[in-house]
C-alpha cells in the first residue's frame, strides 16, 4: 500500500486517516478534496495518513467492490495506532466512495471519535449498514451534486443523528457540484472551522481509553531506508514522510 504520512512531533497529537474516491473513476490519494482534507488535518496539528486503495498508484492488488478497500482502511488505521500510542483521539476523513468505506469503518471502530465526510454517495450505494453510533462529525455536501444527490445525503445524516451522543454537523454548500469545482475555498473553510471547533470542545472533556482501542507496539525496523513501513505481517505501506 502506497501512502503519504505526516507525523506531528507531539506524541499526544490527534490522528486522522483520509480515504479517496472511487478507484475506477480516477480516484487517488492525490484527488483535490482528499489532498485538502489531509492538509486541513495536518494544519490543525494532526498526525495524518492518506493512502491509495489496492490497485491504485503503487498499491498492489485490484479493485474489490469496497470489501477489500474496507480491509485496506482497517489495516491503515491499525498502523496509525502503532505509530501513535499516546494519541488521545482518532478521526476519519473521506470523499465520495472514501466516505462510504470510511463510514463502514466508523460503525465497526468505536476508537474513531470524529470525522469529516464529503459527498457520501448515498444515491449510488446502500447505507443501511448505519447503526446508532456515538461518533460525531461533519458532513459536507454540494446542492448541485448530480452524483450524490443532496436529499439522499440528508437521509444518511438523519440516520447518523439517531443516537443522542452523536452530534452531526451537516453543511450544504450552495452551487457546489460533486467535486466542489469553484467552491474549494468554501469546502476548506467549512472543514477547517469544524475541526478547530471540535478540538476546542474535546480539549475540555475528560477522556477515557476505550477497551477495544487497538494499540499495537511499533515493530523494530519498521521504517527502512526505502521508506517502507510494515503495518501488518502481510501488507507493507510504502509511505512518503512529511
Amino acid at each position: 500500500m502506497e501512502g503519504r504520512y505526516h507525523q506531528n512531533p507531539d506524541p499526544k497529537a490527534p490522528v486522522a486517516l483520509v480515504l479517496h474516491p472511487h478507484p475506477l473513476h480516477g480516484g487517488t490519494m492525490n484527488n483535490k478534496i482528499t489532498y485538502n482534507l489531509y492538509k486541513n488535518f495536518a494544519n490543525n496539528g494532526f498526525s495524518v495518513l492518506r493512502f491509495n486503495f489496492r490497485g491504485v498508484g503503487k498499491s498492489q492488488g485490484q479493485f474489490d467492490d469496497g470489501i477489500g478497500e474496507l480491509q485496506d482502511a482497517t489495516v491503515a488505521l491499525n498502523w496509525l495506532h502503532s505509530q501513535n500510542m499516546a494519541a488521545p483521539t482518532f478521526w476519519l476523513g473521506g470523499f465520495s466512495f472514501g466516505a462510504w468505506v470510511g463510514l463502514q469503518l466508523i460503525m465497526r471502530r468505536p476508537d474513531i471519535e470524529g470525522y469529516v465526510l464529503t459527498a457520501p454517495p448515498a444515491s449510488k450505494y446502500d447505507f443501511n449498514f448505519i447503526v446508532p453510533c456515538s461518533a460525531s462529525g461533519l458532513v459536507i455536501q454540494g446542492d448541485k451534486d448530480d452524483i450524490s444527490l443532496e436529499p439522499d445525503t440528508a437521509e444518511v445524516v438523519d440516520k447518523l443523528n439517531q443516537r443522542d451522543e452523536a452530534e452531526i454537523d451537516y453543511r450544504v454548500v450552495s452551487g457546489a457540484d460533486h467535486f466542489f469545482t469553484k467552491h474549494l475555498e468554501e469546502f476548506n473553510q467549512n472543514a477547517d472551522e469544524y475541526i478547530k471547533e471540535r478540538l476546542i470542545q474535546d480539549s475540555g472533556k475528560v477522556r477515557k481509553v476505550k477497551r477495544d482501542r487497538r494499540r499495537r507496539r511499533k515493530k523494530k525496523g519498521a521504517l527502512t531506508t526505502k521508506a517502507e513501513v510494515h503495518i501488518s505481517p502481510i501488507k507493507p505501506l510504502l509511505a512518503s514522510w512529511d
